[in-house]
């Protein structure tokens, strides 16, 4: 039709009754209470899935009649008074003594660095799993009432979103957002005025909006540089989460790392502890360092202070993830702050070198060394990056150095079903909440009949499926698809048919994930997938970044699956994933397929999402999934590392993948043994709840954080703080001697030591350490004591600290340790010495070892 189409939008006048609707739509609290977002879904059904589950447009667009009839409605204002209690009292908790006897809520402030948040699918500022992983740590922390703020950016495109065209071409769309309908509002100062701080960039300066986010107990803290006293192309610094090239992602950075540090400090807020999300955030180490060498500290003294209490999480194993920036940028964008800090340039770059930076500077190195707290995201992953770390600790064992892990946990309240909900609030109380961390609780889901449990997971597949299938009706509708093809393509997507095994695969597309491991031999999976008696749907989805054409690849080759005769109606792929379709799928498909390539998935946290809500983990031993499975809650594919040829590891794996398919899912699924279910499906499927609830959620992860590193950081900081930063210039001036002195350090035996001994007596032995500038004070001697292993590999079962016993006429240092030996029979020692000084992190810190 002809002519121009204006738009007009209509808004209601809240009524009064109502009125505090708009203080639930302007926290994100909403996304993770039902509740809250059940009010507006009630409303109006259609306009909550028009606007996106976006509760501010939602406001804006719903009629006037519904509110004035709701605000009439009893049931309704039964129910909008019974969530606003629920929201008071929740804003009125205070912490527990968990958290009380490690961070003081007065005095204490953690600080969350994050490039991406992914908080809920209506404020898109997320991409993927890091983002999601964030927004989990955001809402556990307010509902643990740590004294927490989170710092990120406000992008004006966020990151696409995704159609699939009719030839499985994945197109990224980027659509502006207007901040108006998002739940933030400008930060002000105490003045009432909004606070903008600025960044320096080559030849100008950057002024920056900080925006704030109110989430439960918690503030999100966002920048934005699309404002118009800066340049067009500083404006668009902030439109595009991992857009454009180097230049933006330098800025971007900057922006993050050093503008949010500002930001922070422009707000009134002095955090005493800082986590590093990833190495994005990195640049917030070297701003810390200038505020301090501004007041009067030296650099490496300041170091010493900032790197004290920090934390540093890096969530990825492949090189590709971390940010390098060539030395000639590095130049151009921080010259002049080196000289703020009072170093030369060549020091600077030395704090990004690393072996994989190819003469560039590597940001996770940075990261590396500006905190005292570094870790990966689950036990293997941290295997890894303790291995991928080693150079910044070179003589020391990469199992010892500093680098730990924490496995990442899924918010439970986000990713549970609220189906499930409500059956623990009508079978265990409102109390199960509390119950989180607990073992011993979960095993009352044994307490669930059976066929109760079966029906429940039915009726979530059901709605799952009429959801695909609207959803995959649309896709074809746009892509001129004939109503005969689309009728074949979704005859498997009937809600009233839900008894099909449906495996699901979804998360982001990269190759490493091998999305198409599961089509490796497509004869069998085709003889698998048409047995008229044992019917079996895999549905897939997920986003490739614009620029990894291979992982597009992957898309158009399941596209193609998809359409053969074989597997028509039977592979669905779905576009548009974002975080509603996720839940949908989580906590709605039989079977959760992950097919990584050991040992590169950092965690993988959907697998653990999927397991809370009884869907049964078929995976690689990877990531979570190899501390998660136990045998009876899952399957698991045997990894074969890079040692391994990847064609050979991938026909293997593929191979053991289809076998479990066929001689272990598919006829567990379709054993009824008279009943109208699987007996022992339900058992697995009860096994992977009661396992994984309790060990992989959120509220457990930040826990950890708590006690192992934010708890420790705080008093680091505290320790190298007092007078005047006394402790930081001490170990400082420590650092400096072990650095000039530890090459010239020598440790020999001075004693034969005898090959066997008697039960009971004392073993003594004796060596001679050469110093040079360094004291006896500044070192510890220790003897390792264990056995061998078949491989040939000493394991370690005991140390003992040797103790000084003079000098010698030499200059030598002697020590001295009279063992008495604790293991029987045959055992092997070994005896090294490193530097020692208290006020260290970790006692391996300084990354000096020698052995004999």
């Amino acid at each position: 039709m002809p002519g121009t189409r204006y738009s007009l939008e209509v808004q209601p006048v809240i009524p009064a009754r109502l009125k505090r609707l708009q203080e639930l739509a302007n926290d994100l609290l909403y996304s993770w209470d039902r509740e809250v977002r059940g009010l507006f879904f009630r409303l109006d059904r259609e306009l909550w899935e028009t606007c996106g589950h976006n509760p501010k447009v939602f406001l804006r667009r719903v009629a006037q009649k519904r509110l004035n009839e709701a605000a009439e409605d009893r049931v309704f204002m039964e129910d909008y008074n019974r969530v606003l209690s629920g929201y008071d009292t929740y804003n009125q908790e205070r912490a527990q003594a968990d958290i009380l006897q490690h961070l003081d809520p007065n005095e204490d402030l953690v600080a969350y660095f994050c490039a991406e948040f992914g908080f809920h699918e209506s404020f898109q500022i997320y991409s993927g799993g890091l983002g999601i992983l964030a927004g989990d740590h955001c809402k556990a922390a307010s509902d643990l009432n740590i004294p927490f703020v989170a710092v990120g950016m406000l992008y004006r495109q966020g990151y696409f979103t995704q159609t699939i065209d009719a030839r499985g071409n994945q197109v990224a769309h980027y659509t502006p957002k207007h901040f108006g309908d998002l739940p933030i509002q400008p930060a002000t100062g105490a003045d009432g005025q909004e606070i903008h701080v600025q960044v320096d960039l080559p030849g100008r300066s950057v002024m920056l909006k900080v925006w704030k986010a109110k989430a439960g107990h918690i503030a999100l803290y966002l920048l934005d540089s699309d404002l118009p006293e800066n340049a067009e192309a500083d404006r668009r610094i902030t439109h595009q989460l991992y857009g454009g090239d180097n230049n933006t992602r330098i800025q971007q950075e900057i922006v993050l790392g050093i503008g949010g540090v500002r930001a922070l400090h422009a707000v009134g807020l002095e955090p005493t502890v800082w986590h590093i999300n990833e190495g994005h955030a990195a640049f917030m180490v070297i701003e810390r360092c200038r505020e301090r060498v501004a007041q009067g500290l030296d650099f490496d003294s300041a170091f010493e202070f900032v790197a004290a209490n920090t934390i540093f999480t890096t969530h990825t194993p492949v090189p590709a993830g971390h940010d390098i920036f060539d030395h000639h940028m590095m130049a151009t964008y921080f010259s002049d702050f080196a000289k703020q800090l009072g170093i030369d340039m060549s020091q600077f770059l030395g704090l990004g070198s690393s072996p994989s930076s190819q003469g560039g500077f590597n940001q996770t190195a940075l990261a590396l060394r500006g905190s005292r707290f570094r870790n990966g995201v689950s036990r293997i992953h941290g295997e890894v990056a303790s291995r991928m770390a080693a150079f910044v600790w070179p003589q020391i064992p990469p199992e010892e150095n500093p680098m730990g892990h924490i496995t990442n946990g899924v918010h439970v309240p986000t990713f549970l079903a609220r189906e499930w909900t409500n059956l623990f609030d009508m079978r265990f109380g409102s109390g199960w909440r509390n119950e989180l961390l607990s073992d011993e609780f979960w095993k009352h889901i044994d307490e669930i009949p059976d066929h109760s449990f079966w029906s429940l997971r039915q009726s979530l597949k059901s709605e799952m499926l009429d959801e695909v299938r609207r959803r995959v009706i649309l896709q074809h509708h746009r892509n001129v698809t004939s109503e005969a093809l689309i009728e074949r393509y979704t005859q498997y997507l009937r809600p009233q048919d839900a008894d099909v095994l449906t495996l699901g695969f979804a998360r982001r597309f990269a190759t490493y994930k091998r999305a198409t491991l599961l089509f490796s031999d497509p004869a069998r999976l085709a003889r698998l997938f048409n047995d008229p008696k044992r019917r079996v749907l895999l549905i897939v989805a997920g986003k490739a970044h614009p620029h990894d054409l291979p992982a597009q690849h992957l898309i158009q080759v399941i596209h193609e699956y998809s359409r053969r005769s074989e597997f028509e109606g039977k592979i669905i792929l779905l576009e548009g994933y974002d975080m509603a379709l996720a839940r949908k799928l989580v906590t709605s498909v039989d079977v959760w397929l992950n097919t990584p390539e050991y040992p590169l998935e950092a965690s993988g946290t959907s697998g653990e999402k999927a397991g809370i809500n009884g869907v049964i983990n078929l995976s690689v031993l990877d990531g979570w999934w190899g501390e998660g499975y136990n045998g009876d809650n899952g399957w698991a594919i045997t990894p074969h590392g890079p040692q391994y040829d990847s064609v050979y590891r991938d026909r293997e794996e593929a191979q053991e993948l289809l076998d479990i398919l066929e001689k272990q899912v598919i006829p567990l699924y379709y054993a009824r043994n008279g009943h109208g279910y699987s007996d022992g499906w339900v058992k697995k499927s009860k096994s992977s709840m009661k396992s994984l609830i309790p060990r992989f959620n959120a509220q457990r992860m930040v826990m950890d954080y708590v006690r192992k590193y934010y708890a420790p950081a705080k008093r680091q900081r505290l320790m190298m703080m007092g007078n005047n930063h006394a402790r930081a210039r001490e170990v400082a001036e420590w650092r400096k001697r072990l650095d000039q002195s530890w090459s010239s350090v020598g440790l020999r035996r001075l004693d034969g030591g005898p090959s066997e001994i008697r039960a009971g007596q004392i073993f003594s032995l004796r060596v001679a350490a050469r110093l040079g500038n360094l004291h006896p004070e500044d070192v510890l001697v220790e003897c390792l004591v264990g056995h061998e292993a078949d491989s040939g590999e000493f394991i370690r079962l005991d140390s003992h600290v040797f103790a000084v016993e003079s000098q010698n006429e030499s200059g030598e240092t002697l020590f001295k340790l009279d063992l008495y030996p604790r293991l029987p029979g045959l055992q092997y020692y070994k005896i090294r010495m490193f530097p020692f000084h208290p006020a260290l992190s970790h006692r391996f810190e300084s990354g000096y070892m020698i052995w004999l």
